[in-house]
């Protein structure tokens, strides 16, 4: 009854409680410090700048280029699908140098959580960090069904369903009850229970063996292959361009795994050297390797005949090579064990760190002291994972991802200029802030005008507005601050060129992918109503409490948490 009538007493002081808490940022510091001391043991430092390049090569190449490349290849973008991954490479990439930045400046767990927070502020940070996870575990539950599907031509079994158990009284799309994927996710979870060092000796393993494997198929490929199949059924690209700027949406889905890697900073021993290795180098390696699997599989293959499931299993099966059809199967399947490995690591960190922000149950954001990892993000985030790949079939997972990652990306890029050029600059926020606004309207703008057809000069004038708005932003303004350790180049061009490649990728999904966000937002918005800004704020009290008892010298006490407000 206590506890009720406090909770109601917390209901009624919502709104003052938002207008303080929603714009409060963290410093640096605080992040680094007194945020990462609520997980009560420190994550072991035991990662180098190898490590985070197995885990780049392992969280990207495994799961996107065995999941999403036959569907793209098939009914969005035809031939022209190793196209969309170059566009949608080049938008990562631009992505991954903000990234990177903030993972120097700010080496916490959080990832772009805690990037977002200390920039624009608790409620916006909470916003991103649900959005990621929401993809983390859509998309980890999409990578476990399709290991199935390869996994099964492995041992030569072509018809993927007969390793799932059907429930006539499920509605269709639910009703394939998928047991290995839910064992694999188990297997997994268990792992990165145990540790993370032993996972990534794993990791580096399969990431050897998959390396080899993707190489094999690329030479047979251009071998076996034929430039014809290219330009059969309609040319190059079938779709046209907006097919391929389409596909370029689908398979973006490709590039998250290099988020995880930010996410690993608290165990690296030299993050201000081995991120950047590991963040950039391994997207610029996996986009190349992205391009030439799927330009292999359209020379073997005509686009109109290669297989939503298992693509490039049967794409094997077609040249009649029916024993490397099952080695394929087998290799698809590793790395698909590889990359569940890195993104469901990455998950559990983000979690973590959102739980030591007070925004979830903090249980959630404690580290194991014998581990040295965060056990209960791990356990339940491995469930919910579980819980979806068990019932959800593939296709329906596909269409609900893309655009938290997207969304997320876009708020990166936005946050690195307001940091550069506010925060650490001289320049007064109003004039960043319009840049901002100014820049994905006409982000927006271009990206409708395109998607919907409209009138041809809409683009010009919204492309040509966007230059001459960045040009003058980086000429009217003060140079921003540069970090001495590593800094984007440039600036402030790839992160403008960041957001519009964001805001244009996101305009190429389809519907559904809108409305699942619509309602995903307004139920991480409620919960923050109900819950996160009372935690939070508590949190603060707590804090500021703990701070008074600590020193008996008034002058020496710490009277309040140094929030910093926009």
């Amino acid at each position: 009854m206590a506890i009720s009538c406090t909770y109601l007493r917390s209901l009624s002081q919502t709104p003052s409680r938002l207008r303080k808490r929603m714009l409060a940022t963290w410093t640096p510091d605080q992040e680094l410090n007194q945020v990462r001391l609520r997980s009560g043991a420190d994550m072991k430092r035991t990662l180098k700048w190898y490590d985070l390049v197995a885990f780049g090569f392992a969280g990207m190449l495994g799961a996107g280029v065995f999941v999403t490349t036959g569907t793209v290849a098939h009914k969005i973008s035809g031939p022209a699908v190793f196209i969309s991954y170059i566009i949608a490479g080049v938008s990562a990439l631009l992505s991954s140098l903000c990234y990177t930045e903030f993972s120097i400046e700010i080496p916490v767990a959080g990832g772009a959580f805690s990037y977002i927070r200390v920039t624009f502020g608790e409620f916006v940070g909470y916003f991103a960090g649900a959005n990621i996870l929401m993809e983390y575990v859509l998309s980890n539950a999409a990578v476990a069904r399709s290991f199935t599907d390869y996994l099964s031509r492995a041992f030569g079994v072509n018809h993927s369903d007969s390793w799932r158990v059907e429930v006539y009284k499920f509605p269709k799309g639910y009703n394939m009850m998928d047991f290995p994927a839910v064992a694999l996710i188990t297997l997994l979870t268990l792992c990165l229970c145990h540790s993370t060092k032993e996972s990534s000796v794993l990791n580096l393993i399969m990431t050897v063996f998959h390396v080899v494997f993707f190489a094999f198929i690329i030479i047979v490929g251009f071998c076996k292959g034929s430039a014809k199949n290219l330009v059969k059924k309609g040319g190059l690209a079938p779709f046209g361009v907006s097919g391929i700027i389409d596909g370029a949406s689908r398979v973006f889905i490709s590039y998250i795994g290099y988020d995880s890697v930010s996410t690993m900073a608290e165990e690296i021993q030299n993050p201000s050297k081995s991120l950047p290795v590991g963040i950039v180098g391994s997207v610029t390696m996996v986009s190349a390797i992205y391009c030439l699997m799927a330009l292999s599989m359209c020379v073997m293959t005509p686009y109109d005949k290669i297989s939503d499931d298992g693509s490039f299993s049967m794409v094997f099966q077609g040249i009649e090579w029916k024993w490397a059809s099952n080695i394929v199967g087998a290799g698809a399947s590793m790395g698909i064990v590889a990359s569940l490995l890195v993104a469901m690591l990455g998950q559990a960190r983000y979690l973590c760190v959102i739980g030591r922000a007070r925004l979830v149950p903090s249980w959630l954001a404690k580290v194991h002291p014998s581990t040295g990892t965060p056990l209960n993000a791990t356990l339940f985030l491995g469930f919910c994972t579980a819980s979806i790949s068990l019932f959800t079939e593939l296709e329906i997972v596909m269409e609900l991802i893309s655009i938290g990652t997207l969304l997320v990306f876009y708020l990166v890029a936005n946050a690195l200029l307001y940091r550069r050029y506010v925060i650490t600059g001289n320049n007064p926020p109003f004039y960043t802030l319009l840049f901002l606004l100014l820049l994905s309207c006409g982000s927006i703008g271009f990206s409708l005008t395109w998607k919907l057809k409209l009138q041809w000069w809409g683009l010009p004038i919204s492309g040509g507005f966007m230059i001459i708005i960045t040009a003058f932003f980086h000429y009217a303004t003060l140079g921003p601050h540069r970090p001495t350790t590593w800094a984007v180049p440039l600036m402030p061009w790839p992160a403008a060129i960041a957001i519009f490649l964001n805001i244009l990728l996101m305009t190429g999904l389809k519907m559904i992918s809108f409305l699942r966000f619509g309602v995903w937002t307004g139920f991480i918005t409620l919960f923050y109503v109900l819950y996160g800004v009372h935690s939070t704020y508590q949190a603060e009290v707590d804090q500021v409490g703990d701070d008074g008892e600590s020193t008996s010298n008034p002058s020496n006490s710490q009277s309040k948490l140094d929030i910093q407000v926009l």
